[in-house]
């Protein structure tokens, strides 16, 4: 028998409104009924010259992706909702180490703030033992969303159905405002001089004319310039951050810690004794160039007293215990690993862990306890390693020289804090280096002596000199 079908509001208008439409359509879906031109008609009385209306809207509708075909006018998706399949750019990890995605294509000016999706953990397929796709930072992927409830900060969670690679490469430039809101981008890069990018309304951050700025280019047209979306604002070209802000966003370097990572820094407490050595009365000492911010690592030689190895010395080297507070797994951990290493400029470095960590509580500061690992080696009077034993420890730097503050003290001109070390502290080191530089060509080391280069800026910004700073033993 035919089902009965609901009567749509009265209308003071012959013909509804599309939202009028596409409500009645919502509404049926949502009660499991399939509604056609047929149902549609029946419930806003439309007849005649209606009917003809109606099929052309519904033609618009399914082209807009706002129905489905076959005579069937099924939403595709809720209204004011994402699609079930999108294209999507992988954003982060939130405060519990979810990763989160945001549509690729979003105006916010026209749409309001992109919602957040949580990606879906790969999960193994049973009958082939592969993992499914597992997408990384920047990489765009496709997602079957589904609808989220309860979640606080997520309406759609998402499963990767495929991944299509890392995004266009962003592109550095010069912002350009527009009286209508928009704006144009003007390439810094040299080969790219001329080929502007035009950035819609709303699609422009907080980016201010003048601004250097990261884009990310969303469409190419056949003709005319491309179109773009700012993504990071980074400042006025003219400021001295300019060169270091290009080499980092150029390389694509992470320099900005997640909010869950720096929240977890924040928590840390400095490590106790238990479970370590007690080394706090063994005067290791850092020796480091003089603007250094970190101390990773402190160095101590005494002569051997055993009798079975003359002239030989015992040469402990201790690094900061990352590990005291830099749990795996943990956000400090996943986004250590996602930058790999601390990468230095000549205006800033971008450090691998947040500051709390790396210049704070893993820096072997002057007469502070520190957790540290340590490697004690004995050599003999040749320069040959006779034994090595490693230790968790908890240490307190002795004291924090600079390499020419600690060469100047053994070529003859100590200061009054080198001075009480002579004897005791450096010159065991110095002849412990001596007398393992005897065995050097047999070990084969790493060529690690490569001189480096120091920069120098000027007041604005610009390259002063670049000079070769000499190379001491010290070193």
């Amino acid at each position: 028998s035919p089902r009965p079908i609901r009567k749509a509001p009265a209308l003071s208008a012959p013909e509804p409104s599309r939202e009028a439409i596409l409500d009645f359509i919502e509404a049926e879906r949502e009660a499991g009924r399939e509604v056609g031109r047929r149902e549609i008609a029946k419930a806003f009385g439309l007849s005649g010259g209606g009917k003809i209306w109606l099929k052309r809207l519904l033609k618009e509708l399914e082209e807009e992706g706002e129905t489905g075909g076959d005579g069937i006018a099924r939403p595709v998706h809720p209204r004011g909702a994402l699609p079930p399949v999108l294209l999507c750019e992988i954003k982060g990890k939130d405060r519990d180490g979810e990763a989160y995605a945001l549509p690729l294509e979003w105006n916010e000016a026209e749409q309001g703030v992109a919602p957040r999706i949580l990606v879906e953990r790969p999960r193994e397929f049973r009958a082939k033992r592969h993992a499914a796709p597992a997408p990384a930072f920047g990489d765009q992927v496709l997602l079957k969303l589904t609808r989220l409830k309860g979640i606080e900060g997520y309406g759609y969670s998402g499963r990767v159905l495929k991944v299509m690679g890392k995004g266009k490469a962003q592109v550095l430039g010069i912002f350009r405002a527009m009286p209508d809101g928009s704006g144009r981008l003007i390439p810094i890069d040299k080969k790219a001089q001329g080929r502007e990018a035009l950035i819609p309304k709303g699609q422009t951050g907080d980016a201010q004319d003048g601004d250097l700025v990261s884009v990310a280019l969303r469409r190419e047209t056949r003709f005319g310039p491309p179109e773009a979306q700012v993504k990071d604002r980074l400042g006025s070209l003219k400021s001295e951050r300019a060169v270091s802000l290009i080499a980092i966003h150029a390389h694509g370097i992470p320099h900005v810690f997640q909010p869950a990572t720096i929240a977890e820094a924040e928590t840390v407490r400095p490590a106790g004794p238990a479970g370590r050595e007690d080394w706090r009365e063994l005067p290791l000492i850092t020796i480091d160039p003089a603007d250094a911010k970190d101390h990773d690592d402190a160095v101590h030689a005494a002569p051997d007293a055993d009798p079975d190895n003359p002239g030989g010395h015992v040469v402990t080297v201790a690094i900061a215990d990352v590990a005291a507070y830099v749990r795996p797994g943990s956000a400090l951990d996943r986004e250590a690993l996602e930058r790999g290493n601390s990468v230095y400029f000549p205006d800033r470095v971008v450090p691998m862990l947040p500051e709390r960590i790396s210049n704070d509580l893993c820096s072997l500061r002057e007469g502070e306890d520190r957790p540290a690992i340590a490697v004690r080696m004995v050599f003999s009077h040749q320069g040959r390693k006779a034994g090595h034993t490693f230790h968790r420890i908890m240490m307190k730097s002795a004291a924090k020289l600079s390499y020419q503050q600690a060469q100047a003290a053994i070529d003859g001109a100590p200061d009054e804090k080198t001075g009480p070390l002579l004897d005791t502290i450096l010159k065991p080191l110095w002849h412990a280096y001596r007398i393992m530089s005897i065995g050097r060509d047999r070990r084969e080391p790493l060529e690690l002596d490569l001189p480096e280069r120091k920069i120098l800026l000027k007041g604005d910004g610009t390259v002063d000199r670049v000079f070769v700073p000499p190379r001491l033993d010290a070193h």
